[in-house]
């Protein structure tokens, strides 16, 4: 039986070239595990508007090919980087965040953003003695608070 990273590599593949997208896909191992990789002429248009038609793309995969893979693993789309450059983006921004309620004593809340980018707020300012973080809202207007620990 094929793999389901390469299933999901053809996959993709096939829906660029049937959409006359330039683009290309590789299986690429990094130290985090596997990714599919994408590149060409057309990559800019998977990096607009924060990455939006790469996480659909990675959605349809996950939910098309996800049931083959190993628990709690998932099929990761990357494209230029962009991955890595935007978890930097977000890491600065947390530490941003937390400097400012130190600062200020005010709750600090992020607009609108996907669970994959709040956890990655989560997990920066999880170390925090002083700070806390909280989801909050519903569905595509789901948010991101950071504010003070409570001292009871």
């Amino acid at each position: 039986m094929q793999d389901a990273y390469q299933e999901a590599r053809d996959f993709l593949a096939e829906i660029f070239q049937q959409t006359g997208l330039k683009l290309k896909v590789e299986l690429k191992q990094t130290t985090t595990g596997r990714v599919l990789d994408i590149d060409g002429p057309d990559a800019d248009l998977l990096q607009a508007e924060g990455g939006e038609l790469l996480e659909a793309f990675q959605h349809i995969l996950n939910q098309a090919f996800g049931r083959n893979l190993e628990d709690r693993e998932r099929l990761i789309c990357d494209v230029q980087g962009f991955r890595a450059t935007r978890e930097a983006e977000l890491r600065a921004m947390a530490h941003h965040a937390a400097n400012r309620v130190r600062s200020t004593g005010l709750t600090f809340t992020f607009g609108p953003m996907n669970a994959s980018e709040r956890r990655i707020i989560h997990l920066t300012l999880a170390d925090s003695d002083d700070l806390q973080t909280e989801s909050v809202g519903e569905g595509v207007d789901r948010k991101l608070k950071v504010s003070r620990k409570n001292t009871a």
